[in-house]
C-alpha cells in the first residue's frame, strides 16, 4: 500500500515592514518570509544594485565633461556647489575638491563649510550615489571633523537629486593643495610639510579657455590635453 503523503505546508507570506527588507547574512533566511536564503532572494537584487556599474554617473549634471576630468585627470581643483534646497543652517558653503588630505571622502571645516572629495574609491558602481551619500553625511557632521567612507543605500539619492541643476559649474584649477587649509600661508610644522609633499606631486595643469571640459597637463614625459 502506498504511503500517505504528508501535506506540504505553504511558505509563509512575505512579511515586509514599511516596504523595506533588512539586510542580513547571505546564508540566513530572507527577512521577507519566503523561506529562501537571503542571497537567493532579496540579497540578489541588493548585490546587483551595489555592483552594477553606471557608465556615466555625472550624466545630467552641468559640466559633465568637467566632472569627468576632475575625477580622472586634474590633480588640484575646486568647484563651488549649489544645493537644490539651499544650504543648511551652519553650512556657509559646499565645495567640490579633486582630493582631500588623507584621501578623506569629505571634510567639515571648523567654520562649518563642507569639502567633498572626488578622487576617492567608492563602495558601489554608482559614483553619483556614493558622492551624494557622502555629501549628506558631511552636511550633518560636526564642524572640524572628516567624514569616513560608508556604503550608500541602493535607493539613496544621487548628485542629480541634490545639486541645483541651473547653477553654473566653474572649476578653479590650483597649482597646489593650499585649499586644504584655511590659512595655508601661515601653516607650520606637519601641516606645512604635508602640503609641501602634496604640492611636489601635483603636475602643472591648466583649463583651456573657450573649450568645454578641456585641460592641459604637463606630465613628466609628455604633454597631455584632455576634454
Amino acid at each position: 500500500m502506498a504511503k500517505k503523503r504528508r501535506p506540504q505546508t505553504k511558505a509563509a507570506a512575505p512579511q515586509i515592514k514599511d516596504g523595506e527588507i533588512p539586510v542580513v547574512g547571505a546564508r540566513e533566511p530572507c527577512p521577507c518570509g519566503s523561506g529562501r536564503r537571503y542571497k537567493a532572494c532579496h540579497g540578489r537584487s541588493a548585490a546587483h544594485a551595489v555592483t552594477e556599474l553606471v557608465q556615466r554617473p555625472f550624466e545630467g549634471l552641468r559640466g559633465e565633461c568637467d566632472w569627468v576630468a576632475l575625477r580622472e585627470l586634474v590633480p588640484a581643483a575646486t568647484v563651488e556647489l549649489k544645493l537644490k534646497d539651499g544650504l543648511p543652517e551652519g553650512v556657509p558653503s559646499v565645495t567640490l575638491a579633486t582630493v582631500l588630505p588623507m584621501a578623506w571622502p569629505a571634510l567639515r571645516r571648523d567654520n562649518g563649510a563642507v569639502l567633498l572629495g572626488l578622487q576617492n574609491d567608492t563602495a558601489s558602481g554608482d559614483l553619483s550615489r556614493d558622492l551624494a551619500d557622502t555629501l549628506r553625511r558631511a552636511l550633518a557632521a560636526e564642524p572640524g571633523t572628516p567624514v569616513a567612507a560608508e556604503r550608500a543605500a541602493a535607493d539613496g539619492p544621487r548628485l542629480q537629486d541634490l545639486l541645483d541643476p541651473d547653477a553654473p559649474f566653474e572649476p578653479q584649477v590650483h597649482s597646489g593643495f593650499e585649499f586644504w587649509v584655511e590659512d595655508a600661508e601661515n601653516a607650520t610644522g606637519e601641516v606645512a610639510a604635508s602640503l609641501e609633499r602634496a604640492n611636489a606631486a601635483a603636475i602643472p595643469t591648466a583649463r583651456l579657455d573657450g573649450l568645454e571640459g578641456a585641460y592641459w597637463c604637463e606630465t613628466p614625459r609628455r604633454t597631455t590635453c584632455a576634454g
